[in-house]
């Protein structure tokens, strides 16, 4: 037995080693712009969703926001600690692997399903969230608000087709002018006593309830669940560990505790400046809004953190371009998505991948119409069924490994699931009727749309006897037909290539009872009787004006009367000089292949002959 294996080329002295594609990969500074938008931007919608909630109860009610928040940032800090874990244990697929490894397969793909559908709506949200701000600013605007979000959804994805590090550093600017402005926000607004300026809120409806003063259990865990959409996102970097340079896992934790971190500090401190500020939840205007207003003076300060936010809301978006590819290239890996989403282009971009996220958002903004409401109701159940998914197979992994502290590992992550499972429930029930049914729906179609997808996979290599060795090959006597239409360089060309190929070449014509075409038949045989190439020339008759169907019958005739010869079509064609020029061509060696593959097994080459 020879087994050859080709050596990779040595690298001269004084030359650079050949590019591996880690310059196309993550640091934990350029992973942490670009897998943590959607987290970050969430800080302008988290405390927000609490205070709506706890406002039900009136004044009293707003009271509780720093504890419900504390709550959060106490579950923020579990998820950090778990998928910190997740990454060092499942370095290739974060919740995906997790439960594929330990809690069986199809719930490895309901964790799976749960994220892409998480994904594409984060794309929508977030790019109807940043092009809600930018309306509010500009009013004129807001009849446009849909082709807005086409542009930005554009935008965002000629970004990510340029490789994730292009996007990782694009988006290095906007998010340390967001995350600067609100820490400074903080910083000012705890040293201040009272509000600096209310401007904001005049002359808007307040939605505080007068006559609610009971805080009971389920409204706290209804302002926890709708809190705990500032936990979105939090799960991306765990996802996406491929994409970060080497070594993968540790840049990966690193950039996941940062994100943590910063995130924590931003929730507690706004949450501490609604409550220090007595702040209240008004018609038309943001909470984050009035918190900039009321610590930094409605002046310049306000608008760079109504701009900073604004942009960050719309480029969030960009987690979902990081996580979700990455995810879909493990599933067809698996053969639970058609293979293209494992392919890679030039630097390091599952093209496909980011393609099919931003036809699948550019669907949801056109049935949303661009509006932020409309989509809202069926966001963040999907992460939390892949959080709660992801920390059970964690506690199984610790239970099965029984490593040192493995008992305080599982029980940190069955908390968490705990937490996250609650939550999951809390917010499908109270969003159910707001739209919250159509995931309910989406995903057992999508987890089945995987399973298809699998099912064909598993037939194909059935057919194809992947996993047994195949016989011997051997040589079979060889026969390859070549239509042609005419004498000149192409045809030579294909005849030549044709009796490299086989044992036997044939040429075949089509023609037809027009006294046109038989004029021209007959100057066909004078001129291949001159030029007498050693190939015999077919005359394959039809009555109608067709030209795959005769040499598809032709090649069924051949393939019945010499059983166990390997047939072989070779169609040529030319390649124009010009890309334009394409347009010039008939296009007969389309119609003849296409005539073969559906009628034939014959095997179909098309040589190319480019033009000097």
């Amino acid at each position: 037995m020879t087994v050859l294996t080709a050596q990779p080329d040595a690298v001269p002295a004084g030359e650079e080693p050949p590019d591996t594609g880690e310059r196309h990969r993550l640091t934990a500074l350029t992973g942490l712009a670009a897998l943590s938008l959607d987290a970050m931007a969430s800080v302008a919608y988290g405390p927000e969703a609490i205070v709506l909630v706890l406002a039900a109860a009136g004044a009293h009610g707003l009271g509780f926001t720093l504890p419900v928040t504390l709550a959060i940032a106490a579950l923020l800090a579990v998820l950090v600690a778990s998928y910190r874990q997740v990454i060092a244990a499942f370095p290739d697929g974060g919740s995906y692997a997790v439960a594929k490894a330990h809690l069986g397969r199809r719930t490895s793909l309901v964790a799976a399903a749960s994220l892409v559908l998480d994904y594409v709506l984060n794309v929508a949200v977030a790019v109807t969230a940043g092009v809600a701000a930018l309306t509010s600013a500009f009013p004129a605007l807001y009849d446009d608000r849909l082709w807005l979000c086409l542009a930005v959804l554009v935008l965002i994805t000629g970004v990510n087709l340029r490789g994730i590090v292009e996007s990782a550093r694009a988006f290095i600017v906007p998010t340390a002018v967001f995350v600067g402005s609100i820490l400074v926000l903080i910083v000012v607004g705890l040293l201040r006593s009272e509000p600096v300026s209310t401007a904001t809120a005049q002359g808007h409806a307040s939605v505080l309830a007068d006559d609610a003063t009971t805080v009971g259990a389920l409204l706290l865990l209804k302002a926890f669940a709708s809190g705990c959409s500032a936990l979105t996102g939090v799960e991306a970097i765990a996802n996406a560990v491929p994409s970060f340079r080497v070594p993968r896992a540790r840049r990966a934790q690193r950039a996941e505790v940062a994100l943590g971190a910063v995130l924590g500090v931003m929730l507690i401190g706004l949450s501490v400046l609604i409550s220090r500020f007595h702040l209240q939840p008004v018609e038309g205007v943001t909470v984050l809004a009035q918190l900039a207003d009321a610590s930094l003076g409605h002046n310049w300060a306000f608008y760079v953190v109504q701009f900073a936010t604004m942009i960050l809301l719309a480029l969030s978006a960009n987690t979902s371009f990081g996580g979700l590819p990455v995810l879909l290239k493990l599933l067809a890996r698996d053969n639970y998505l058609p293979h293209v989403f494992a392919l890679k282009a030039d630097r390091q971009v599952h093209r496909h991948g980011v393609l099919a996220l931003a036809l699948a958002g550019a669907g949801l903004l056109v049935f949303s119409g661009g509006d932020t409401n409309t989509l809202v109701p069926l966001f963040a159940i999907g992460v939390f069924v892949g959080f709660t998914i992801a920390q059970v197979g964690m506690v199984r992994h610790w239970h099965i490994e029984r490593g040192p502290g493995w008992r305080g590992k599982a029980a940190l992550n069955g908390f968490g699931a705990l937490l996250t499972g609650v939550s999951a429930l809390v917010v499908t029930a109270t969003k159910f009727g707001e739209g919250a049914w159509l995931i309910v729906v989406a995903l057992p179609l999508l987890v089945g749309g995987f399973e298809t997808v699998h099912r064909a996979y598993a037939r194909i290599g059935e057919r194809l006897g992947l996993g047994r060795i195949p016989e011997v090959p051997h040589r079979d006597r060889s026969l390859v037909i070549v239509p042609v239409s005419s004498i000149s360089r192409l045809t030579s060309e294909a005849l030549t290539a044709a009796a490299s190929l086989g044992d036997e070449v044939r040429a075949v014509t089509v023609c037809h009872p027009d006294p046109e075409d038989r004029a021209a038949l007959h100057a066909l045989e004078r001129a291949w009787a001159e030029w007498d190439p050693g190939v015999p020339l077919v005359l394959l008759h039809s009555e109608r004006r067709t030209l795959g169907r005769p040499i598809a019958a032709y090649v069924r005739r051949v393939a019945d009367l010499a059983p166990g010869t390997r047939l072989t079509v070779l169609i040529p064609e030319t390649e124009p000089e010009r890309l334009w020029q394409r347009l010039l061509q008939n296009q007969r060696g389309a119609v003849v292949a296409h005539a073969l593959r559906r009628e034939t097994d014959a095997v179909i080459c098309r040589l190319r002959f480019r033009l000097p």
